[in-house]
């Protein structure tokens, strides 16, 4: 079947400095792949629009928005954290990242399209209420959901977070929030070292050791993840979709591969057709080697449509 797939090329043009692996390149490698394998077929293709304010504040301090207003440059790079930084195309970017999650929710939720992938950056995982990090400004899955919470009404909305990094800002977000069921696997001890100390009753956070292999994320996910999923019943699935724990991507020590982010990407195609009548909306996080992670994403997507 055909689903959606929300990207801009303003996502193109952000950029945080020479040799940074947040990169251009990962978005013309996951096209380039898609092409090359003809999964292109199955797409329909939809340039994500600017976030509203009024999208962004409902997870982000007004505060903080306005704060990264004015740190955008109009010339060269300003760096918010040592690995952070913004150019004169970042905002734009960030807000269209942002955008892409609200758009894919519409689509799905109309029944426009039966799941949706964004191929944005910059990432949002680590974007807190009030605070750029990790290569993340705007927090796109927790404004994604958010809005499927306050416009489309859904009591019960899960995310789930693959990236080899845990997803600190989300949980930031909605921790205690009865609406929404976090689960995450992450490396640990590893950046940004949170997600083991006393997480809220709706975070099943899954730390893992430096080289897990497919085996064991496969065994946390069915022992951890999805007793909780199917107990929690969402109405929609959002993925925050980091592929860096791949065995290739020197970021990180775990050992996936595609066939696991495929698995992974059934099971919880499964988990919505039992509650949420298959709505799943995934959106890219990490990811660092470029022809890992075109395939990667290509076996995701390929998941994704049922082919």
């Amino acid at each position: 079947m055909t689903i959606a797939f929300v990207t801009h090329r303003d996502c193109w043009r952000h950029q945080m400095g020479a040799h940074h692996p947040e990169c251009p390149e990962r978005l013309s490698a996951i096209q380039d792949r898609l092409i090359a394998s003809g999964l292109d077929a199955y797409l329909q293709y939809y340039e994500a629009p600017l976030a509203t304010r009024e999208q962004l504040a409902r997870v982000h301090e007004p505060a903080y928005l306005d704060y990264l207003e004015a740190q955008a440059p109009t010339q060269g790079l300003r760096h918010l954290d040592p690995d952070t930084a913004m150019c004169p195309a970042t905002l734009p970017a960030a807000l269209r990242a942002a955008g892409a999650g609200v758009l894919a929710v519409d689509l799905v939720m109309k029944g426009e399209a039966p799941a949706a992938f964004c191929a944005i950056r910059p990432p949002g995982h680590h974007a807190e209420r009030a605070r750029a990090m990790g290569f993340c400004f705007f927090n796109n899955v927790a404004v994604a959901a958010a809005h499927a919470l306050e416009v489309w009404g859904l009591a019960r909305v899960a995310i789930v977070d693959f990236d080899v990094h845990h997803g600190n800002g989300t949980e930031d977000i909605f921790a205690h929030d009865p609406r929404v069921l976090m689960c995450g696997t992450f490396q640990h001890p590893f950046y940004p070292y949170s997600g083991v100390d006393h997480p809220a009753p709706n975070m099943e956070n899954v730390p893992l050791p430096a080289g897990t292999r497919g085996d064991g994320f496969r065994a946390a996910v069915e022992a951890r993840w999805l007793p909780r999923l199917y107990a929690f019943a969402p109405e929609m699935i959002l993925i925050s979709a980091g592929f860096d724990a791949h065995y290739e991507d020197d970021m990180a020590s775990l050992g996936l591969t595609e066939n696991d982010y495929a698995w992974v990407t059934e099971r919880l195609l499964e988990v919505a057709k039992r509650s949420a009548e298959g709505r799943i909306v995934s959106l890219l996080e990490g990811g660092y080697a470029l022809s890992a992670l075109g395939r990667s994403v290509a076996s995701h997507i390929k998941a994704l449509a049922e082919i």
